[in-house]
């Protein structure tokens, strides 16, 4: 299977910026769409961004103009760095990536999320 590792939460002031990191391991042979979901509390999971193999990118209206998502596909890892944070930013913030992997000799699809990086923006 394909595991999901986020880092690089915490707590940050209104203003400032932090980067998330989420590295993908296991029986990868391609990753097509990496992303960054959040959740607040009392809310539903919401899109943030995404980045396709191609380079194609989707960002939340919110967001648009303080994240960018970026990706190393050597090390099947996606980023996102937050600039400009404000409070309503705060959630956890989750990695998702879909793609192929081999599974038993054979080659399957696979969606894998990570579990979670908290994100608090206060003052």
């Amino acid at each position: 299977q394909v595991q999901l590792v986020e880092s690089g939460g915490g707590l940050v002031q209104p203003g400032g910026s932090l980067r998330l990191s989420c590295a993908a391991s296991g029986s990868i042979v391609s990753i097509n769409t990496m992303g960054w979901y959040r959740q607040a509390p009392g809310n539903q999971r919401e899109l943030v961004a995404t980045l396709t193999s191609g380079g194609s990118t989707n960002y939340a209206d919110s967001v648009k103009g303080r994240f960018t998502i970026s990706r190393d596909n050597a090390k099947n890892t996606v980023y996102l760095q937050m600039n400009s944070l404000k409070p309503e930013d705060t959630a956890v913030y989750y990695c998702n990536a879909d793609g192929l992997l081999v599974s038993r000799g054979a080659i399957r699809s696979f969606t894998s999320w990570g579990q979670g990086t908290q994100v608090s923006v206060s003052s």
